[in-house]
């Protein structure tokens, strides 16, 4: 079987992502539990190519806004491409460490699958803070990567390509850090949803979790050996396939007495 090491296309791989009814799933989970308001303004602290961004405007109406904050010119340029009917659809290059944001300027603001990449997620969870208003809701929806699990009679080489995976993120357990970070950053949790992200077809896998690219890396690291991935890939397409990690969606609240 064909391994393909290339790294796939962000815009296309988000838009995959999406498109999967898990994906599908825990997006509609994390904007009910945001709570948006007509009239509202929204952060949406690295937007991507503003796969997120209508929905949150059809949320806050035309009375309300959305902030659509990447440090990439890229997706910037596709969510303005995208977005280019929305009038309260504002795009801005900035980064989730230093947002381009007034101090208590926004209502809502959401992070999706962002802090597991950032430099120092304690630091961009502060700055959501800085930039929320008293009674202000913040929204995190992250992966835990240590969690991951791949259904297979070769439980050895299972474990060793989650090991490989959870080690290609910068922070491979942020999904269970979010509690901590939210209330070390001065918030209230309000709400905690383990989601469990089930893949039940090799081929959305294989798109979302990388099988054969990143077994093929981890065979080149050493990590797996040949003969034991390419066995392992011919079962998992052939036969009933199953695959899945935790997601956590996490919202967390500005205390209304917090001083401005």
């Amino acid at each position: 079987m064909p391994q393909p090491t290339t790294v796939p296309d962000p815009i296309a791989y988000m838009d995959t992502a999406a498109r999967t009814a898990a994906g599908q799933d825990y997006k509609q989970r994390l904007t009910v539990a945001l709570d948006l308001r007509p009239g509202q303004t929204v952060a949406d602290v690295g937007c991507g190519p503003g796969t997120d961004l209508a929905r949150l405007a059809d949320a806050v109406t035309v009375a309300g806004s959305v902030v659509g904050i990447d440090r990439e010119p890229k997706m910037l340029a596709e969510a303005g491409r995208r977005l280019a009917d929305r009038p309260n659809v504002d795009l801005r290059l900035g980064d989730a460490h230093a947002l381009p944001l007034a101090d208590a300027s926004v209502d809502r603001a959401k992070v999706d699958r962002v802090l597991q990449h950032v430099e120092d997620p304690a630091a961009a969870v502060a700055e959501a803070f800085r930039v929320l208003r008293p009674g202000g809701v913040f929204g995190m929806a992250e992966p835990d990567w240590d969690t991951l699990a791949v259904a297979d009679e070769d439980v050895r080489t299972s474990r060793g390509f989650a090991r490989f995976v959870a080690g290609t993120v910068r922070n491979q357990t942020i999904g269970r850090q979010l509690v901590r970070l939210s209330t070390r950053a001065g918030f209230r949790v309000r709400s905690v949803d383990a989601v469990a992200v089930v893949f039940r077809e090799f081929a959305v896998a294989d798109q979302i979790l990388g099988l054969r690219r990143l077994s093929a890396r981890a065979v080149e690291a050493g990590d797996l050996t040949a003969a034991h991935v390419e066995a392992w890939l011919r079962r998992l397409a052939d036969e009933t396939f199953l695959a899945g990690f935790t997601c956590y969606i996490v919202t967390a609240q500005v205390p209304l007495e917090t001083p401005r």
